[in-house]
């Protein structure tokens, strides 16, 4: 059983897959940073210096009664909270690694078509068949 799980882990689709997994781990903190702190700061600047990350509706206030200025001090208190600004932040995060996931499809699919589309050259003939052509154009040339 042993050899066999060692066989499955070192198997190169097993590598790959586990180098994909680790990379897109990296790429997704990398994206969530460039939303957090790139992107959604200057959205908010433009709308009145609203911070993404504190949007929230308090659905039940918590030990403390609110209101609460921040969504840390909402949680720290116990309340039950919608955090909206957090989703919106996971959405953009979304779409940005879905672009770029699409972006990277297209540019294999476009490889993959330009490969199909260059037609092969002919294979260059065996010996034999120039051999029977030098027999053929003796023939013609005696006749």
């Amino acid at each position: 059983m042993l050899k066999e799980f060692k066989e499955f882990a070192v198997k190169g689709n097993m590598l790959d897959m586990a180098v994909g997994i680790i990379v897109g781990a990296a790429f997704g903190t990398v994206v969530q940073s460039l939303v957090n702190d790139v992107v959604m700061p200057p959205i908010g600047m433009l709308l009145g210096g609203v911070d993404f990350s504190n949007l929230f509706v308090t659905v039940q206030e918590g030990t403390v009664a609110g209101p609460y200025a921040t969504l840390a001090m909402a949680q720290e208190a116990g309340a039950v909270t919608i955090n909206y600004g957090i989703f919106a932040n996971s959405v953009i995060s979304f779409l940005i690694v879905a672009f770029a996931v699409f972006m990277i499809v297209r540019s294999f699919n476009k490889m993959k078509r330009e490969q199909e589309a260059a037609p092969a050259a002919p294979p260059a003939p065996s010996a034999e068949e120039t051999l029977l052509g030098e027999i053929r154009d003796l023939l013609k040339s005696q006749a």
